[in-house]
């Protein structure tokens, strides 16, 4: 959930009225937001950032942390927090977007090289804007936001702001080899192709993180006018000579993607939010994006679509009694305009506007009479129908395994799901590459880079820390674990199990021998000998991670369901460990 940042006495003023902090905590919280913290700049240095010298000249304006929905695009600056906010007082009705069409449009021709890497560009323009240094700031904080949000971290789309007075299109947007292009990157002085821009920015607290989204790339994605200046090398930074100040007055938004959908919301959410801003309030001049197909498309679209709800369902699914007519009032209050159907008095017609990218489906509507109606007045009812709730059964018996093993002698243990491919392959003497592991796609410490396949090396690590407490240390855990698996939906599955470490001054392989077999006596299990059907057995075998000879196959039905045996040396050094542990680990589900 994104948090914005808002000054006070700024949001005051454009509400047109003061509330005490708690008046406006209650104003958020009818319109479905949370004011999270009343903070200060110099406040929010110190404890973010610990930089003591920047606080000490940080103002003390008062400024108010609002939780968003990650879904509300247009709450993302105060521009649209103050619309959403007014409108939903009723002080205000819901803008209507329109296009003003220039003498000549503005051309972006997107090359077919551009396939290769990003392929999608979509562009528009904001004609007449005045900026004041409140509303430059949060112009360059929503793109921020977008950024981080929806663009995911420019993965998705990339966002370029220019001045449009200081460059002259037709624009073209390319894919060219790194060295070819040459330009002064955003407050630089020297010019810099695109192997040098990667290696100068490959330290910077901020956009180092971007780099590798095209860095590996044999060509980069860069955006020219006419005169072949660059205005951007998305997704990692716009060109010194088109940047935008106060002074600007047009503003030309292009914005490149991998995913055309999202390009279209996050320019219709800028140059509405914004377009607030222009002399002509609400307008927006549409740009056309030539394709390399020679297809002419428009930008932005700005569209306004309608959907029919059932007033009589709405009701039954919110559990309130309102007529038509108030439903209709409830939506308008939360930039939905709704008019109840002239030929059918239980139908509302619910116009969509472009800000509101997150209304997908009609209970996205009902979502929002809720809010408009105050979750705290829906009266509570039981169900139509009864319902018995159960414990799922895996988790029962885990339940009731855990306190028997516990009543064994062995303490609790409960470790990381994720870990290193250190920890379940070179430390446990195998190969990442034969293990069934799930890895994580963008991992951000070396300690967790793939979902466990075992539960050793959670207890190996935690007798790690506890080694100071004297022996015998007996461990255990009852946790999933993680199975790469095909022939499953998401290529993955759970997998719960029972795994328990005694470390003494010997091995004590007959501890975890008699766990094992209290475990089984308590599923009721036999000890299968000769040619009974049907119980448990050991059956010897070679496992890299314990000592030759010293481990065994767990068999059930004669099907592997776990190891058991005392753990190889170098496992223990592998560990930082100095006495011998014996282990079992077994899958408890075959006992549900």
């Amino acid at each position: 959930m994104p948090t914005i940042g808002v000054k006070r006495d700024l949001l005051f003023k454009a509400l047109g009225k003061k509330y005490t902090d708690d008046e406006f905590q209650e104003l958020c919280f009818a319109f479905g937001l949370e004011l999270d913290e009343v903070t200060t700049e110099k406040q929010m240095l110190t404890k973010e950032q610990g930089d003591v010298a920047a606080a000490a000249n940080a103002s003390e304006e008062v400024i108010y942390r609002i939780d968003i929905p990650a879904n509300r695009y247009d709450l993302l600056c105060l521009e649209g927090l103050v619309t959403g906010l007014l409108v939903f007082q009723g002080k205000l009705k819901p803008p209507k977007f329109d296009f003003v069409e220039p003498v000549a449009r503005q051309v972006l021709k997107v090359d077919a090289s551009t396939a290769q890497i990003r392929p999608y560009a979509v562009a528009a323009v904001l004609h007449n804007v005045t900026f004041t240094q409140e509303s430059y700031n949060s112009f360059i904080d929503l793109q921020d936001k977008l950024h981080q949000n929806i663009c995911r971290k420019r993965t998705l789309v990339a966002i370029g702001t220019h001045d449009l007075d200081t460059i002259k299109g037709p624009f073209s947007y390319e894919a060219l080899v790194p060295d070819q292009i040459k330009f002064i990157p955003l407050n630089q002085t020297q010019t810099l192709n695109g192997t040098q821009l990667m290696d100068f920015y490959a330290t910077h607290a901020q956009l180092k993180q971007y780099l590798p989204i095209i860095r590996d790339s044999p060509v980069y994605p860069v955006i020219y006018d006419s005169r072949r200046v660059v205005l951007s090398l998305p997704p990692i930074i716009n060109g010194d000579h088109s940047k935008i100040s106060l002074n600007t007055r047009n503003v030309f938004i292009e914005c490149t993607a991998t995913d055309l959908t999202k390009a279209k919301v996050v320019l219709d959410t800028i140059v509405c939010l914004f377009s607030e801003h222009c002399q002509q309030k609400f307008t927006v001049e549409p740009c056309d994006v030539v394709l390399s197909d020679g297809t002419v498309v428009s930008y932005p679209e700005l569209a306004v679509r309608e959907e029919y709800i059932s007033a009589k369902r709405a009701n039954a699914y919110i559990g309130i009694d309102e007529t038509p007519d108030k439903l209709a009032n409830m939506l308008t209050r939360m930039y939905l305009e709704a008019n109840v159907d002239a030929a059918n008095g239980d139908l509302l017609c619910v116009k969509i506007p472009p800000t509101r990218h997150d209304v997908i489906h009609a209970c996205d509507i009902y979502e929002d009479i809720a809010i408009a109606f105050g979750y705290n007045k829906i009266k509570k009812s039981l169900p139509a129908f009864m319902q018995i709730a159960k414990q799922f059964p895996l988790n029962k018996l885990t339940e009731q395994l855990r306190e028997q093993v516990a009543q064994a002698g062995f303490t609790e243990a409960l470790t990381f799901t994720l870990c290193s491919r250190d920890d379940i392959a070179r430390k446990l003497n195998k190969s990442i590459e034969a293990m069934p592991a799930v890895h994580i796609g963008n991992p951000k410490t070396l300690e967790f880079q793939v979902v466990r396949t075992t539960l050793l090396p959670g207890l190996l690590k935690t007798l790690v820390a506890n080694r100071k407490m004297p022996l015998p240390l007996k461990l255990f855990e009852i946790s999933d674990v993680v199975i790469a698996d095909e022939d499953t939906e998401v290529g993955a599955r759970n997998e719960r199990r029972l795994c328990a470490v005694n470390c003494n001054k010997t091995a004590g392989f007959e501890v975890v021998h008699g766990l094992l077999d209290r475990v089984m006596q308590l599923l009721e299990v036999p000890w299968k000998s000769g040619d009974a059907p049907k119980g448990y057995y050991l059956q010897a075998t070679e496992d890299p991670s314990y000592f030759p000879g010293r481990c065994a196959k767990i068999k059930y039905n004669d099907v592997v369901i776990g190891k058991i045996g005392v753990l190889h040396p170098t496992i223990l050094q592998a560990f930082e460990l100095t006495t011998p542990c014996s282990v079992v680990e077994i899958t408890i589900e075959p006992f549900v």
